[in-house]
């Protein structure tokens, strides 16, 4: 089993998902991996090795054909599909490359509504949204809808919206894909300063150079399996 360390927040055990195509295709032929509180874990591999399936099934969106996924303590087999969905909002929150922001929403009203999914009351919620999209340099931008974002700006409020319910996981699928060097940078600086400051675990799915300067740990994939894991120490930031 690959660890980073003795205190896990999330743990995958003997995790794989093969898709009925054809003969069938094992998209994630075995995952062991634990990974503690508070770290910062980039998965990298080449295209198709099965890095989006693996952090698709760790945050619950997809289902394992064998094996388990635990977080906190909680055992996602053990979850119907609505106690699995609430935890997702509770527990893990997702960045993904085409960031997916509500096209009809502002920029505030996309961080605020995981909140009010949750129950929190519209003051404590505007509140918190006023907060996050201060820290990510948004504040500015809060009453523009995604059409009037450019993709780095659209990727900021995505990051503010992964953390409105104040999640354990943050789980990030190629997060930079579609943003220029600069930016890219400047949303890994986004996402280590949240890990510092917040004791936030951080999981991130990228093939793109110098990343690993960023991670405690460095999870590399090949043909659906993890090879190996490179401990890293502090990373950057």
């Amino acid at each position: 089993m690959v660890e980073t360390n003795d205190r896990p927040i999330l743990r995958a055990t003997r995790l794989a998902r093969r898709f009925p195509v054809g003969e069938g295709v094992w998209a994630l032929k075995r995952a062991d991996l634990t990974i503690a509180r508070g770290a910062f874990v980039l998965v990298t591999g080449p295209s198709g090795c099965g890095k989006t399936t693996l952090l698709n099934l760790l945050g619950g969106l997809d289902r394992p054909t064998r094996g388990d996924v635990e977080v906190g303590g909680v055992l996602f087999s053990k979850l119907n599909e609505s106690g699995l969905a609430r935890l997702r909002r509770r527990e893990i929150g997702f960045v993904f490359q085409f960031f997916n922001l509500l096209a009809d929403l502002t920029a505030a009203e996309n961080v605020e509504l995981p909140m009010r999914m949750v129950g929190l009351r519209k003051a404590e919620a505007a509140k918190r949204t006023t907060e996050l999209l201060e820290a990510v340099g948004m504040s500015h931008r809060a009453r523009h809808t995604p059409f009037e974002l450019s993709g780095g700006e659209q990727q900021r409020v995505a990051v503010a919206r992964a953390l409105a319910n104040q999640p354990s996981i943050v789980l990030a699928d190629e997060p930079t894909g579609n943003l220029d060097s600069k930016n890219s940078a400047e949303i890994m600086e986004l996402f280590k300063r949240f890990n510092r400051g917040t004791g936030q675990t951080f999981v991130i799915v990228s093939h793109a150079p110098g990343f690993a300067d960023y991670a405690d740990h460095v999870v590399h994939m090949k043909d659906g399996e993890i090879t190996g894991i490179d401990h890293r120490g502090g990373g950057r930031g």
